[in-house]
C-alpha cells in the first residue's frame, strides 16, 4: 500500500512539474497590438485556436506579421512541447505501479516521439531555406512539401503512441497521464501544420499576383 501511495504521489509531482515549464515565450519585449491581432487572426486557421494563441502570443513581437516566421515559431513550440514529453514519458518509466505491459507501452511510445522530435527538427531545418527570396516555383514546392511531410509525419508518430494504450485492460493512471500529455502535443503539431499550410497558401498567392 505505501509502495502504492508512493508511486502516485510520484506521478502526481511529475505531471505537475511538467505544467509549470511548458512554455518559453521567445521574446520580452511588448508586442503591437497589430502583431497580436495577426496571432489572434492566423490562429482562426487552426484546429485548436485558443491553444494556438496561448502558445504563439509570447512570439507576437518576433513575428510581427510574417507567415513564415509564425510558421516557424509554431514548429519550435512543437519540437519543445515535444522534448518536454519525451522526458516526461522517459521519467514515468520509473513509476513503481507500472506493469510490464504498461512498461512497454511507454517504451514504444517514447521511440514514437523521440522519431515526432526528429521530424519536427527536420521541419524546423527545411522551412529555413525558404526565407526571403532563395526559394521560388519548383523549390519552394520541393521544400514546403518535405516540411509538410516531416509534420504529418510526427502527428502519425503521437498517434500510434496512443495507439499503445487503446487496450481496455489499460485504464489506469499512466494511461491517463501519458493520454493527456500526447494529446496536447498532437494539438499543438496539428496547429502548426495548419499555419505551415497558411503561409504556403500566402506565398503562393503572393507569386501569382503581376
Amino acid at each position: 500500500m505505501a509502495k502504492a501511495l508512493l508511486s502516485l504521489s510520484f506521478l502526481f509531482v511529475l505531471h505537475a512539474l511538467f505544467f509549470t515549464t511548458l512554455l518559453k515565450p521567445s521574446n520580452s519585449q511588448p508586442a503591437t497590438d497589430a502583431n497580436t491581432d495577426f496571432i489572434e487572426s492566423s490562429c482562426k486557421s487552426t484546429h485548436y485556436q485558443a491553444l494556438c494563441v496561448q502558445c504563439l502570443s509570447g512570439y507576437a513581437s518576433s513575428v510581427q506579421q510574417d507567415p513564415r516566421l509564425l510558421a516557424r515559431a509554431a514548429l519550435q513550440v512543437s519540437l519543445d512541447r515535444a522534448h518536454d514529453v519525451s522526458s516526461y514519458v522517459a521519467r514515468l518509466s520509473q513509476f513503481q505501479g507500472i506493469t510490464p505491459r504498461e512498461s512497454q507501452a511507454v517504451r514504444d511510445c517514447m521511440q514514437n516521439v523521440g522519431d515526432s522530435v526528429n521530424r519536427l527538427s527536420q521541419s524546423i531545418n527545411e522551412l529555413g531555406q525558404m526565407g526571403g527570396q532563395a526559394a521560388a516555383g519548383d523549390a519552394f514546392e520541393w521544400h514546403m512539401s518535405n516540411v509538410q511531410t516531416w509534420v504529418s509525419g510526427a502527428l502519425t508518430d503521437e498517434n500510434m503512441c496512443l495507439d499503445g494504450f487503446s487496450r481496455p485492460d489499460m485504464d489506469g493512471s499512466v494511461k491517463n497521464s501519458v493520454r493527456g500529455q500526447v494529446e496536447e502535443l498532437g494539438q499543438v503539431v496539428s496547429n502548426a501544420l495548419a499555419l505551415v499550410d497558411r503561409f504556403g497558401s500566402r506565398r503562393r498567392g503572393a507569386k501569382a499576383q503581376p
